[in-house]
């Protein structure tokens, strides 16, 4: 298929018209919509007329786009459940709302901080084992493998305190390596 003068006046007449690539294409017949599409673009075709009335202008849109009121961010998940109503919004003493950043719209929400929930921890948690500070070839399978500072350092070595069975790790960097999972939820 080749695109003809009287093709190529069809396709503009039918382009104004308000017709869709894919109708275009029907009407033209052995063209498919991206060969319509592609060849509306080369021709530099002005923006197709709406059926339906009168198009908005571009100033229209952008102010029609510029009024509508931020929404809330729903803080719900990270302040203890409370719905994004219970959140007081500040405001400020004129009557245009108070900016933050670049999003002139974008309104400050201010969440009071809560308290996290304190947990409870048994006394051993808080106690770090001393060190045995080994080397690499000094590892057996009841010592704890975790390791402490930079590999490349001379400086470097695991913890070395005895470890149970099951775990390359003493009960202390068990508990560091090993969290639940809705503890890492909660931390990130």
């Amino acid at each position: 298929m080749s695109w003809t003068d009287e093709r190529v006046e069809k396709l503009k007449q039918l382009w104004s018209e308000g017709l869709s690539a894919s109708q275009i294409a029907n009407q033209l017949g052995g063209v498919s919509r991206n060969a319509v599409i592609g060849k509306v673009h080369r021709l530099a075709l002005p923006g197709r007329a709406k059926s339906g009335g009168s198009a908005p202008s571009a100033a229209t849109r952008a102010t029609a786009r510029n009024t509508t009121p931020p929404r809330a961010p729903n803080f719900a998940s990270r302040a203890g459940g409370r719905k994004p109503s219970d959140t007081p919004v500040s405001t400020s003493t004129g009557s245009a709302p108070r900016t933050a950043g670049a999003t002139a719209l974008k309104q400050e929400v201010v969440a009071e901080a809560e308290a996290a929930p304190e947990q409870k921890t048994a006394p051993d948690n808080n106690v770090v084992p001393i060190m045995r500070k080994i080397a690499l070839t000094d590892l057996t399978e009841q010592t704890c493998k975790w390791p402490v500072g930079d590999p490349t350092q001379e400086d470097f070595y695991f913890c070395g305190c005895e470890s149970p069975e099951n775990s390359p790790y003493c009960k202390y960097h068990a508990k560091l390596a090993y969290q639940p999972v809705s503890e890492r939820r909660r931390a990130s």
